[in-house]
């Protein structure tokens, strides 16, 4: 094995070390060969002699360092410095030598080990180990070489163990009771107090939660689990009454939520606390019976009667008197009032359902001892509907005839409206009034579907004749009570084309469409200015004619008659013209019928307001006047309508002397003189001397 060389690791000798020696069957031993030493440490770790081919360590070697060195030796011909033998390759291996301590990897070692846990490579010297008595532990831990034996080195470490929790504690209250109050007033949800049991355990295995145990006060509160504090908060569940019931008492549960099952043989994992809780009494405002109340009233009820009625009772023990009010700023109108002791509710004013359907009120309840104590309650009144309108026009209907037209043509579909709202719906019905049950004219055509269309009855009309026709209908409903209503339809004349379409309906457009040549126009025009001449040489005459005296002598102081040779308005127009209107105004015969009005636009006869007494002449002619411009009755055209009326009291009396000569003495006529200047001349006549009287 000259190849192959062993060298001592950690040479501590004096001199080197030698290795072995290197040598060729060409030395002679005369000096003509070198020896040349090449590779790993050569020159530096391993030198070589020359001359003799001894190897020797020049260094300490380490094996732990560099475990092998290969090199290749050669020798040379000093003369020539030819090789003598092929270069030679060989290895030299460093004996290790027990020169090093074991060591550890880490100079501190962490280590857990569960508590209660069994045997493992790190064993626990005593049973059933308790993290909650001792929860860290620190070991040293040696290593040593040579199995242990003498001469061998050794190593030491640290380690450091921590014992990990496990569930094996249960939950436990630190007090068995504990004492809570509460105000009966508080709203619900609110936190009362809170409560905690105590877990050696940590993390996970120290959560729980609490819950309430069947039984007093179950209903009424709650448990909630605080889970960062893991404590347990009682709340209120439902609104507390001290008057029902001043004391609770609450059993409260603890349990782990994550529990061991290698430990459930310890027992249960929870506990039981007691918790009180004592209501408190406050002065609490009335309470009323609903949370709202709604009535449904009549539209018809009288005023002053009671639709309906609120109650509201004090919650304290003192049971206080309450009265009621109604808050004006849900009445501005103030249509509802309420008695303050029994809360009954009643009408100021008439309701009217197509004014106001709802009326939405608030009653206030208020304490007598205590006004600070009230609450309120909203009141929520419908009004029914009662079918107290009449239906009627649902618009103005420009409603027109053509002259050409036909019997049974349409002219005109009408519609109706009614305030009221019944139930079923509406149901309306058109007939033609009582008074006039046929019309010549037109017919009223009910189509049962609540309009009804206007149909002619003659063949063709005259705008020359009647331009414009009145047709009263007659409108009622089927509610109870029956409703109804008498409507006119204005009916004009007008000229139409071939297809039915209004051309004109105004008189002029009737004169031109005659067909009048412009010499006729010329005549009638000539007619009417000769006869205009002729009234007004009339009237020259008139005033020209000298007007004969009343009285021809002054001296002559007998009676005297005049005559009017008028006799009125003939006895064709006596209703125009009745001289029974001078003495009584109402005395007239209202009954009789109108002479100056067709009988085909009458419909109903008009009654006048009845005068009074003393009523003055122009304050009459003013009232007549008026009735005749509303009268609905009256004729499109012009009419006559005389009012011949005096007035009453005159303070003169009669100032006729029919009567004189039955009187007893003569007569005093100085009083004349006083009446002013348009008596002058009677008092003239009358007021003389006794001379001329006689």
């Amino acid at each position: 094995m000259w190849n192959q060389f062993f060298l001592l690791e950690e040479y501590t000798g004096t001199d080197t070390q030698y290795v072995g020696k290197l040598h060729t069957d060409q030395d002679k031993g005369d000096g003509n060969l070198k020896y040349i030493l090449t590779g790993d440490g050569a020159g530096s770790l391993f030198v070589i002699d020359e001359n003799t081919g001894d190897i020797h360590a020049a260094k300490k070697l380490d094996r732990e360092e560099k475990s092998l060195y290969i090199l290749r030796a050669k020798a040379i011909d000093r003369k020539t410095g030819r090789q003598v033998e092929p270069e030679s390759e060989f290895i030299i291996k460093i004996h290790d030598i027990n020169d090093n301590e074991p060591k550890f990897t880490k100079d501190l070692y962490t280590a857990s080990v569960p508590e209660m846990s069994g045997v493992g490579i790190i064993k626990t010297a005593l049973p059933d180990m308790s993290r909650e008595n001792r929860e860290q532990y620190q070991v040293v831990i040696q290593a040593k070489d040579m199995g242990g034996q003498m001469g061998g080195l050794s190593g030491t470490t640290t380690v450091n163990i921590t014992l990990t929790d496990v569930n094996n504690n249960p939950p436990r209250f630190p007090q068995s009771t504990y004492q809570f109050n509460s105000p009966e007033s508080v709203p619900l949800g609110t936190h009362l107090g809170r409560i905690k049991a105590n877990d050696p355990d940590v993390g996970e295995n120290a959560e729980m939660e609490y819950s309430i145990a069947e039984g007093d006060g179950a209903d009424m509160f709650d448990v909630i689990t605080d889970k960062d504090t893991q404590e347990g908060i009682i709340t209120v569940k439902q609104n507390l009454d001290f008057e029902n019931q001043m004391l609770y008492t609450l059993r409260v549960d603890a349990s782990n939520t994550h529990p061991d099952p290698r430990f459930l043989h310890l027992g249960p994992f929870k506990d039981t606390a007691v918790v009180k809780i004592s209501v408190q009494d406050i002065d609490e405002p009335p309470v009323f019976s609903k949370l709202f109340y709604l009535i449904e009233v009549d539209e018809d009820v009288k005023e002053g009667s009671i639709i309906g009625q609120v109650t509201a009772y004090d919650p304290d023990a003192m049971n206080n008197l309450i009265k009621y009010s109604i808050d004006r700023h849900t009445d501005m109108d103030r249509i509802f009032s309420i008695h303050s002791e029994n809360g009954s509710i009643f009408t100021l004013k008439p309701l009217d359902r197509e004014s106001s359907s709802w009326h939405n009120i608030s009653i206030t309840a208020t304490e007598i001892n205590n006004s600070k104590q009230s609450s309120h309650i909203p009141v929520f009144i419908r009004i029914l509907d009662i079918n107290d309108h009449a239906p009627e026009f649902a618009m103005y209907y420009e409603t027109f005839v053509c002259e050409n037209a036909k019997p049974g043509q349409l002219i005109q579909t009408i519609s109706v409206m009614d305030k009221d709202d019944p139930p079923r719906g509406h149901k309306f019905f058109f007939e033609p009034v009582p008074e006039f049950p046929l019309n010549p004219n037109f017919t009223i055509v009910d189509n049962k579907d609540n309009t009804a269309g206007i149909v002619t009855r003659k063949d063709g009309y005259s705008r020359n004749k009647m331009s414009t026709y009145l047709l009263p209908i007659l409108i009622f409903d089927n509610d109870y009570p029956i409703q109804s209503s008498t409507g006119t339809l204005t009916i004009r004349v007008c000229a139409c084309d071939n297809q039915g379409n209004m051309q004109s309906c105004s008189a002029e457009a009737l004169v031109l469409a005659a067909g009048l040549s412009t010499g006729a126009l010329i005549a009638i025009l000539l007619c009417v200015i000769i006869l205009l001449v002729l009234v007004v040489l009339f009237a020259a005459l008139k005033r020209q004619r000298k007007k004969e005296p009343l009285i021809i002598s002054k001296d002559d102081v007998r009676d005297n008659i005049v005559t009017y040779n008028d006799e009125g308005g003939g006895e064709e127009d006596t209703q125009a013209f009745d001289i029974g209107t001078l003495r009584n105004p109402e005395a007239r015969e209202d009954s009789k019928l109108r002479r100056d009005v067709m009988p085909e636009t009458i419909f109903q006869i008009r009654r006048t307001v009845p005068l009074w007494e003393n009523i003055d002449v122009q304050d009459f002619i003013h009232r007549r006047l008026k009735e005749n411009d509303s009268d609905p009755s009256a004729p499109p055209y012009d009419s006559l309508a005389t009012y011949a009326y005096e007035g009453n009291d005159s303070i003169a009396n009669s100032l006729s002397s029919l009567e004189s000569l039955t009187a007893d003495c003569n007569q005093d006529y100085d009083y004349l003189s006083d009446w002013g200047p348009r008596f002058k001349k009677l008092a003239d006549m009358y007021g003389g001397d006794d001379s001329d009287r006689d």
